[in-house]
């Protein structure tokens, strides 16, 4: 099974979720530390589904998320990354 990590954006280092809730069926809150014991990093991150990239072979009719447009699929399929970034300050490094 493959994971994703979250690297610290100030040593470098992988982050480790701590703990995380579910806010909403789209939205989780999670609490992120620099597993770097010399950085200590710590942060509150949100992990938001914003659009769909391609429709579900099983849809709920209850799952309503708008397509996302021609570009961003096409940025999506492009890059080497199975997920694209988040946030803009992070990166997210596929390891298997």
């Amino acid at each position: 099974m493959s994971t994703y990590k979250l690297v610290c954006p100030h040593c470098q280092s992988r982050m480790r979720i701590r703990t995380s809730e579910g806010t909403h069926i789209f939205l989780r809150i999670a609490y992120l530390q620099c597993t770097n014991e010399a950085c200590g990093w710590s942060v509150r991150a949100e992990f938001e589904m914003t659009h769909e990239m391609s429709p579900s072979g099983m849809a709920n009719p209850s799952v309503k998320l708008p397509m996302a447009d021609v570009a961003l699929r096409r940025e999506a399929m492009a890059t080497n990354v199975a997920q694209l970034e988040l946030l803009p300050h992070s990166r997210m490094e596929r390891t298997e």
